[in-house]
């Protein structure tokens, strides 16, 4: 199931993110299967959440059952989707797979593609009346919905995810319904922030906020929109802190026939924000980032990029697991690392991303390929980054 793959990017010409060909540097990458099943469809951990604790690392992905659908999620939606967890104790060398809804209370229900589960039972939205110490050493919060613009639900573990408590309602925030997935930074023992996307105005899809808690989740305030409310759609945000008082923010966003990765700082805590460059002008047909600020204080962003469906066919192009570093705290961002470039279909992507302590780079998401079949898998890329000034 694992295997190295040392890519050699200097000899290799690779479409870049602008339609330009771009050579790059040689990188050794890691790719490992996280799960893998014949006829069975792994999915979207940017959807779940993921967690880490030294070289423990959890993470959240969605489990179903394969069909072909042509160009759109291959998930059997007439067949319940399980909401799964994948651990790792060795830095994301070697998986298990875990079903929170039977052993830990995690039972997310009505959410986005499939039907829910029917082979445990769905739990009641609870009060949230004990206060939740994000401060704990095993604490992990997974933020759900059940659709573009519908309710979110949270639970939260003390156990490293073995036990969860939940779900709690999170407000709608005066919107028409909120779409969140898990993206919080923690601001001390009953502070957090989350950043959600929301329905517009018109109730369509989507707009990106932050809303925060300072009592531990007995209640929950909105702080500020991020960006005005785009003509396309922004969703599914990504939050690194940068400094006490800066947090940078990436959004996925589509205006027209344009999907990109927007940026925008905020220097006052989340309270207001300016935008920045783009961390990337080009998805393809579009896929969210994944963020995190390295042991070093650099940057680093991953994201899927979906190429067309022509290009894939006509081998012109392929769909590529990406990563950039920025060494400026977002304001620019180095060229592509192509962690892999042998996706065979638009179906992939959706990543998480850690960095282990001996600092490399863990990133979780979902793929296809022609070597694995039709399926959709969850795969891991384990990365050096090259060393800070040499990006």
């Amino acid at each position: 199931m694992e295997n190295y793959r040392f890519l050699a990017f200097a000899s290799l010409l690779i479409l870049g993110c602008n339609g330009s060909f771009s050579q790059e540097e040689p990188e050794a990458v890691k790719q490992v299967k996280v799960y893998y099943k014949p006829g069975m469809y792994g999915g979207w951990p940017a959807n779940n959440g993921i967690w880490i604790w030294g070289n423990e690392i959890l993470v959240g992905f969605s489990k179903g059952v394969y069909k072909d659908l042509g160009a759109r999620h291959n998930i059997d939606r007439d067949k319940q989707e399980q909401h799964m967890l994948a651990r790792s104790v060795d830095g994301g060398d070697t998986w298990t797979i875990e079903d929170p809804g039977k052993t830990g209370g995690l039972v997310p229900h009505g959410y986005f593609m499939a039907k829910p589960r029917t082979d445990v039972p769905q739990q009641e939205v609870l009060e949230q009346n004990e206060a939740i110490n994000f401060l704990h050493p095993g604490f992990a919060l997974t933020v759900r919905s059940n659709g573009n613009a519908g309710q979110s639900r949270y639970w939260y573990s003390y156990d490293k995810g073995h036990q969860w408590k939940g779900p709690f309602a999170l407000p709608n925030f005066g919107t028409a319904g909120t779409a969140a997935r898990t993206d919080y930074i923690i601001n001390g023992k009953a502070a957090c922030m989350l950043f959600i996307t929301s329905a517009k105005s018109d109730g369509k899809e989507g707009r990106v906020l932050c809303v925060k808690t300072t009592d531990g989740g007995k209640s929950w305030s909105f702080l500020s929109w991020i960006g005005e409310e785009p003509a396309g759609y922004a969703i599914m945000p990504a939050s690194v802190r940068i400094s006490e008082h800066e947090i940078l923010v990436t959004v996925r966003q589509k205006e027209g026939d344009r999907s990109f990765i927007a940026s925008w700082l905020s220097a006052d805590n989340g309270n207001s924000w300016t935008q920045l460059k783009n961390a990337s002008d080009d998805t393809g047909i579009g896929n969210p980032p994944a963020m995190l600020k390295m042991k070093d204080g650099r940057i680093c962003m991953v994201y899927g990029y979906r190429a067309g469906l022509e290009s894939i066919r006509a081998k012109t192009q392929t769909s590529d697991i990406r990563a950039r570093i920025s060494s400026d705290n977002g304001k620019t961002w180095s060229k592509d690392y192509i962690l892999r470039n042998d996706g065979s279909g638009q179906d992939i992507g959706y990543p998480r991303v850690v960095q282990r302590p001996d600092g490399k780079i863990v990133v979780i998401y979902y793929f296809m390929d022609d070597k694995t079949g039709p399926e959709r898998y969850i795969g891991a890329t384990i990365w050096t980054p090259p060393a800070e000034g040499k990006e």
